[in-house]
Order: C-alpha cells, then sequence, then structure tokens
C-alpha cells in the first residue's frame, strides 16, 4: 500500500513490478503489480538465453548489451551476475545505489538509462523487488555488475545494473527533540520509534504545514537525491492509511515527481536524522480521487523519519 506514494518509473515498474518496460504511467497512486512472471520459476531456456547477452564497459558508464539472435525472450524473470565487486560485502536491508541500462527484447533499444542523471536506490531483501533481483545480489560486494532480464506484455527487457554504494541506515530518527506546536496532531513514539497520533479538532490546514519533531544533525536532503524513510500516514481525522514501519523502508528520489507533492517540496531541506510532521492539503496529496482508502479531497498527515540521502 506505502507504494501508493510513488509515481511509476522504468526502474520501478522493472525492479519492483517485474511486468513491463512501459514507463508511461505518471500516476502518484499506481503500485506495482504482483505479476506471476516475477515468482514463476526461469526455465533452462530462460537461463540459457540470458547466459547468451553480452555486457561490455567499464564499470561506472553506460555498458553495451548485445545479444546475437534479437528478439530476445523469457517466460520468467531471471538473473546472473556479470562481474563480481571488489569492495563491501552487500548486507540484507542495506540501501543499494545502483545504475543502470535497460534495452528492450524486441531490437536492443536502449529503453532507459541512469548514467550521466540520478542514481536509482533499493533495499537489498526488499519483498517488492523482483525476487530474482534480491537472489542475484545476495552474496555480492559493491560494484558487482549483473543482468536481469523479465517477460512483458510488450516484451521481455533487460536490464544491466550495477551496484555503485551500499549504506547500513538507522530503523528510527536521532537528534534533538522539538517542541510540540499547539494546533497540529500531537505524536507519540512507541519504543522502537515508531509514531501514533492523537488528531486534533477543527478544520484542516490548507496550505502544506512542514514542522520538524527531532532535529537530526545529518546533511539537507537535496532534490534528485534518494533518500530512505520509515514513515506512517493519517486522515486528518487520525484514521491510519498507510506505514513502512514493520516491513521495509521506503527509499524514493526526491523533489523529482516521483512521490507527491507533498514530500518533493516538505522533505527537500529538512536534515537527514530528522523526524518531520508533514500536514499535506488534498492539492499537493491526491487532489478529488479517492485512492485506496483515502478518500477524495482528503488532508494527509505523515510522520516522516529521515534515515539516509545521497
Amino acid at each position: 500500500m506505502r507504494r501508493r506514494l510513488a509515481a511509476s518509473t522504468l526502474a520501478l515498474a522493472l525492479l519492483l513490478a517485474g511486468c513491463s518496460g512501459d514507463s508511461g504511467s505518471d500516476d502518484p497512486t499506481s503500485s506495482p503489480d504482483s505479476s506471476s512472471t516475477t515468482a514463476a520459476t526461469a526455465s533452462a531456456e530462460d537461463i540459457a538465453a540470458l547466459e547468451a547477452v553480452t555486457v561490455e564497459g567499464d564499470l561506472g558508464s553506460e555498458p553495451t548489451v548485445t545479444y546475437d539472435a534479437w528478439p530476445f525472450t523469457v517466460s520468467a524473470a531471471v538473473a546472473r551476475v556479470v562481474s563480481e565487486g571488489t569492495g563491501a560485502p552487500l548486507e540484507e536491508g542495506q540501501v543499494l545505489t545502483v545504475d543502470y541500462v535497460a534495452v528492450s527484447g524486441v531490437d536492443g533499444s536502449t529503453a532507459g538509462s541512469t548514467y550521466g542523471s540520478t542514481h536509482e536506490a533499493i533495499t537489498l531483501g526488499d519483498v517488492n523487488i523482483v525476487p530474482q533481483l534480491n537472489e542475484v545480489l545476495t552474496g555480492q560486494s559493491v560494484g558487482a555488475r549483473v543482468l536481469l532480464a523479465v517477460p512483458g506484455a510488450d516484451g521481455a527487457t533487460i536490464m544491466a545494473i550495477e551496484v555503485v554504494d551500499a549504506v547500513t541506515v538507522p530503523d528510527r530518527a536521532e537528534g534533538e527533540a522539538v517542541a510540540p506546536v499547539e494546533g497540529l496532531p500531537t505524536v507519540t513514539l512507541a519504543e522502537d520509534g515508531e509514531p501514533s497520533i492523537t488528531p486534533v479538532e477543527g478544520d484542516a490546514p490548507t496550505e502544506l504545514v512542514v514542522q520538524p519533531l527531532i532535529q537530526g544533525s545529518g546533511p539537507a536532503v537535496e532534490a534528485g537525491q534518494a533518500v530512505t524513510v520509515n514513515y506512517s500516514g493519517w486522515l486528518w481525522d487520525g484514521t491510519a492509511f498507510d506505514s513502512s514501519w514493520g516491513s521495509t523502508k521506503f527509499t524514493t528520489t526526491i523533489g523529482a515527481g516521483q512521490v507527491i507533492q507533498g514530500w518533493d517540496q516538505g522533505l527537500v531541506g529538512q536534515t537527514v536524522g530528522s523526524q518531520v510532521l508533514l500536514v499535506v492539503p488534498a492539492s499537493l496529496g491526491y487532489g478529488d480521487t479517492a485512492t485506496g482508502t483515502i478518500p477524495a479531497g482528503s488532508t494527509l498527515v505523515f510522520v516522516v523519519d529521515i534515515l539516509a540521502a545521497s
């Protein structure tokens, strides 16, 4: 449910859903389709097909992906290691900074790339990631390059993925407590740091409210960075609708239209280690469209622990 925060991008569609290379959707309420193709077991033919794909080029630069017999097809997601990294070993739960180039299985044309632009970030072990990607990265090190192929309605897509960095992040905000502000929901933290709120009576604010609850000592978040957070969300009346606590931390590119505007505007400039209360009017959230359990025109309340930014 928490994935409704994110807009659909090529990397999210492939790494999280694994069902299509279509990057045309900009629906911020969309969530990955847990297609049976991601759970299916790759056949011997799928494995052999991916073995026949060649990746050439230096690490840090966009590689060339070639195949001798386009079109390339697979019946299920399949992955393999192209080259092992020489950096620190990867650990489950780490946030991995990755670069990728994706090519169409139809003719080998480039479908997307992060080289020369913004890195992507994924969490190793995230249950929302294509299982084969988690499996192939387990036991590898920073600098590893892997191939992932996924089937799709418009043909298979091949991704050459390079692990640029890996960071172990804390579970909760750490810093100096900020005095509560009257007129806003009261936030209470459980022993493990998970927040709950006591709503306030009266009309919700009509403009974005950004109120630090804990002031972290890390660097300020910049637009375009990959930000990892733990968060919970409620309607203005205190009805809970979403949370990353108890599952997997949420990583997204901030300030780039991949999340609702209230997050893009409210989190840029906040410091790593901070906990921030966001009150997001409908105009910066989901507008006049009902989204899952969120009614149309809803004001949203989030408590966001900013754990890392890179």
